[in-house]
């Protein structure tokens, strides 16, 4: 019979699903109790809506913006910038911190560099890179890059420093090469340290592609909202700043999970 061959739901899967919407119910509760106090807030009188839209307002502007397109091409703009400058200072990065980490030299080179610059605000060049690169894209990709590769460096630095070394030696003895171990041994070994500031640099790249273009930009979603703060259409740039927060907490996401899929053999080791 037709109805034969239509899989049934077991009792076990819909409870695994049940559990499932659950805990993503809890983990995601703090949003909507932010969104509701965030309503209340405004509907008490508490703060101005003026300054404070509702979150209809907020999603009315959002859709206005979409329909327009004045979001669409201002994000583009500022994530094709915000990738650049993280894709270079992932790449740079790592060959940097691994370098530090198994040639002296090198290290004795860099590694005051590092200190000198890791813990200075990188907002604080903006002026300069105005002067050194003017007003287009370069200024911002710069920003974006320098404030993400010291996270990678310093993560795949001490990832590295971490590998056991009677590991190494006993590759060594059996005849591996210098390349040979930093690609079998090394790298695999510092991997999670490396994700993790990875994942530190995309946090950083949203916040210096934002600040970058309140000052330096003529487009991207920075100056968006610096634009329409300055013109008092606050539900527009509320929706824009919740539109960058979003776009952030997807990306984070979406880099945990490929994460957790690279670092898989650790949970079955």
């Amino acid at each position: 019979m037709a109805g034969s061959d239509i899989p049934s739901v077991s009792e076990e899967d819909r409870g695994s699903s049940v559990v499932v919407l659950a805990a993503l119910c809890v983990r995601y509760l703090p949003l909507a109790i932010m969104l509701a106090v965030w309503e209340l807030v405004g509907r008490s009188g508490l703060v101005s809506q003026q300054m404070l839209p509702g979150i209809g307002a907020i999603a009315a502007a959002f859709l206005d913006l979409l329909q327009s397109g004045e979001l669409i091409v201002n994000a583009w703009r500022s994530l094709s910038r915000a990738a650049t400058g993280l894709g270079l200072a992932v790449l740079i990065g790592m060959a940097v911190g691994l370098l530090m980490a198994t040639r002296p030299m090198f290290r004795t080179f860099i590694n005051p560099l590092v200190r000198i610059l890791y813990p200075m605000p990188k907002s604080a060049l903006i002026p300069l890179v105005m002067i050194w690169f003017g007003l287009g894209d370069a200024s911002k990709i710069f920003l974006i890059f320098l404030g993400c590769l010291l996270p990678v460096i310093v993560s795949a630095y001490n990832g590295a420093r971490g590998v056991n070394p009677f590991i190494i030696w006993s590759a060594s003895s059996l005849g591996a090469s210098k390349d040979e171990i930093l690609r079998e041994i090394i790298l695999p070994a510092a991997l999670p340290d490396i994700l993790s500031g990875c994942r530190t640099a995309l946090a950083f790249s949203f916040i210096l592609m934002v600040s970058s273009e309140f000052v330096i930009a003529k487009d991207g979603l920075g100056f968006l909202i610096g634009s329409l703060g300055d013109g008092g259409n606050y539900p527009a740039m509320f929706a824009v700043i919740l539109s960058v927060a979003g776009t952030g907490f997807v990306a984070d996401r979406l880099f945990g999970s490929f994460a957790s899929h690279r670092l898989r053999w650790k949970e079955q080791a």
